[in-house]
């Protein structure tokens, strides 16, 4: 049973930004400080990636562990009310991300996801972008 009124989880909810999350924003710096260079959330692309790296045809999408569903971690957890609207939820969320990769995949763009829980360390996130050239500084011709 939740123990939010209808209204106050409403107002909760409403809360919830798709775009300059805190996980975002610490990827973003961290390409940054690389001395990368890159667009936000270009529209023209399925999906909306939140970083596009045109010189490397790479695009990242950083996924909340809630809401994307990240098998295995913590923060990936089941709701305890209202389980049939979750399970619904989540797996359209799950089955449009997968549409949205193919997609770009066919289009010729690699495709990163970076994890809510990967960004709360810069070893873990360092790791995690070591996809990109070692030097993304020089010219990759």
């Amino acid at each position: 049973m939740d123990t939010l009124s209808s209204s106050r989880r409403s107002w909760n909810m409403s809360r919830i930004r798709g775009r300059d999350t805190a996980p975002e924003l610490r990827v973003r710096s961290a390409l940054h400080r690389a001395g990368l260079r890159f667009r936000l959330h270009r529209r023209d692309l399925p999906g909306t990636p939140d970083i596009v790296l045109p010189r490397f045809k790479t695009v990242i999408f950083v996924h909340g562990c809630f809401w994307h569903r990240h098998e295995g971690c913590k923060y990936a957890y089941m709701p305890k009310s209202r389980i049939e609207f979750w399970v619904e939820k989540f797996s359209k969320n799950v089955e449009r991300d997968r549409r949205k990769i193919l997609q770009l995949q066919q289009a010729g763009w690699n495709v990163e996801i970076i994890w809510e829980c990967e960004t709360t360390d810069t070893v873990t996130l360092s790791r995690r972008l070591d996809f990109l050239p070692v030097s993304a500084g020089e010219d990759t011709k």
